[in-house]
Formats: structure tokens, sequence, C-alpha cells
């Protein structure tokens, strides 16, 4: 479910209130990055420290740059504002074309309760009714097989097997 048309975003699910980072939520991230675990399936696999953190989120706020809805988000839960994850709607050059990527990461001490296709679903909506947007795609690492079953929720399907930046990534994508 999603909230005010035009205004502004405001994407929220049952549990969960999607808005976008701020200064305020570094900790959070750098819990993020600095987990070898969580960041496994990330860009190289490799942990992020202080410096790399506050890098990563000053390119979270220039995919703000590209307009209302797009970028990664702070999954909160809508009871107590804790924060539980990210997701977004990321612009990402591929082969030379522009495509509009869901992504999404849950903090591994909420991994399992759903989180990450509730808010994927959330997002896929926005994308198709606001922004409309007729192809999503999610870039997904190999053996990350959490990910590949919140694609097929969605209703992806694999497109191709590809190389970004020397790792092998699933293309998953769905045409509205």
């Amino acid at each position: 479910m999603f909230l005010g048309r035009g205004w502004g975003m405001k994407i929220e699910t049952q549990r969960l209130r999607i808005r976008k980072y701020t200064e305020k939520d570094f900790d959070f991230l750098y819990h993020l990055l600095s987990d070898p675990e969580m960041v496994r399936y990330i860009g190289q696999g490799q942990t992020k420290d202080e410096k790399g953190t506050q890098q990563f989120l000053n390119w979270i706020y220039g995919t703000y740059e590209y307009g209302l809805g797009r970028g990664l988000m702070v999954l909160e839960h809508k009871t107590d504002r804790t924060p539980i994850g990210h997701a977004g709607l990321v612009p990402q050059l591929i082969d030379g074309m522009e495509e509009l990527e869901i992504g999404y990461w849950i903090s591994r001490d909420h991994w399992g309760n759903g989180y990450a296709t509730e808010a994927a679903k959330a997002l896929k909506d926005y994308a198709v009714i606001e922004l409309e947007e007729r192809r999503l795609v999610s870039l997904i690492q190999a053996g990350n097989l959490a990910s590949i079953h919140v694609a097929s929720k969605l209703g992806m399907e694999l497109e191709r097997k590809m190389f970004l930046n020397d790792r092998k990534v699933y293309l998953y994508s769905s045409s509205f």
C-alpha cells in the first residue's frame, strides 16, 4: 500500500514504513555493511569501515536525485520505528540500457519474517501505478536463494545470467 499521490512519496505496508535515509541512520547502515554475512551477495562481498559506509550513504543520497520514489530507503517497523533493512527502486545501467531495479536487504536479525517480500511488493506497486514503469529488474548474485525466492514471488523470471563487476549475476525481470 502507498499513500500520497503527487505530493510526495509515502509507502507503507501492513508492518513497514519506507522512508529516505538521513544522517541519523549512519549507525544502522554501518551495522549492515560491517556484517560479512549481510554483504556476502552485495557488490564485491566486502564489508565496509566507517569511511566506506559514509561513501555508500553519499551514493544512496545521489540515487534520490533520479526522482521521487527512487533510491534505497530505510525499512522500519511501523510500531516502534526500529530499522530492519532497506529496499528501493534503484536506477541501474545494464549493457547501456537504463533499468529500474527493485533491491532489498534485510538485517540478519529479521531474516525469515517476509519483510523483503512485503517491501518489494509495495515498491513494485508504487513503480507500476505511480511511476508508470513498464519493466522492473532485480540483479541477484548466484547463490542468493532468498533473493531469488523474493523475485519469484513478485512474478519476476530469470531473463539471463551475466557478469557484473566480475561476479556472476542473475537478471530477473518482469514487464507490465
